[in-house]
């Protein structure tokens, strides 16, 4: 009777803090997937957009988001022999607030609103900005710092998850603080209000940085097809 291929295997293939290509492909579509039904969602049944109606729309897209980045990113933890999937999953959803406040006090510190009528756009962009960044991080690596700095601080992905980690939450983050940019400018148009531009522009930023990210994996897969063949 021939064994059944175990999960982790044919996500990480041999090696155990690896990944296959077409399951980086996968984990990125989903994402990709999740937020532009939302947004198609948002339109179309709520009639509502991040321009008329931010905190909604930004509630949606976190709220739906959550679980396709956890559940998904879970499956990559590190040392998934000493870490358990479900661990895995509460690491995430422990970083979920965490990284928010996180977000929230650098968002504040850069110049963002703290009026009680702005409060409820800050917390759920801080929450979306928190599951594009640290939710990922911590399903996979937990509380390891010197991942976090790695990934973080000297952002030196070191193989494929490391990549599909790093790529998009830089993404994200630049987005929002070229986002940013056209705020304080005089035009006086509803999209320049708070948090309109940074949550498009960090969205836009992630997406972006999925496929980029998605470059870079089919090169490091390549490579590796190349050592094998020498």
């Amino acid at each position: 009777m021939e064994k059944k291929p175990d999960t982790n295997q044919c996500i990480r293939g041999r090696h155990p803090n690896s990944v296959t290509v077409s399951a980086s492909f996968l984990l990125h579509l989903s994402s990709v997937l999740g937020v532009a039904i939302t947004y198609w969602v948002a339109q179309n049944f709520f009639f509502i957009n991040l321009i008329s109606n931010p905190t909604q729309t930004l509630i949606l897209l976190w709220v739906v988001q959550s679980p396709i980045l956890i559940l998904l990113f879970s499956l990559l933890r590190q040392d998934p022999q000493q870490c358990s999937y479900w661990k895995a999953v509460g690491r995430g959803i422990i970083g979920l607030p965490i990284g928010a406040l996180i977000m929230a006090f650098c968002g504040v510190m850069l110049g963002a609103p703290i009026g009680i009528q702005d409060l409820g756009k800050t917390v759920n962009w801080s929450l979306l900005m928190s599951l594009f960044t640290i939710v990922p991080t911590a399903c996979v690596f937990g509380s390891s710092c010197k991942d976090w700095l790695r990934i973080f601080a000297h952002t030196e992905p070191g193989g494929v998850i490391d990549i599909i980690i790093c790529v998009p939450s830089h993404g994200a983050l630049l987005g929002a603080w070229f986002g940013a940019w056209p705020m304080p400018l005089d035009w006086e148009r509803q999209w320049q209000e708070w948090p309109v531009c940074v949550s498009v522009g960090a969205v836009a930023g992630y997406l972006i940085g999925i496929v980029v990210s998605l470059g870079f994996v089919l090169v490091v897969g390549e490579r590796r097809e190349l050592v094998k063949e020498e």
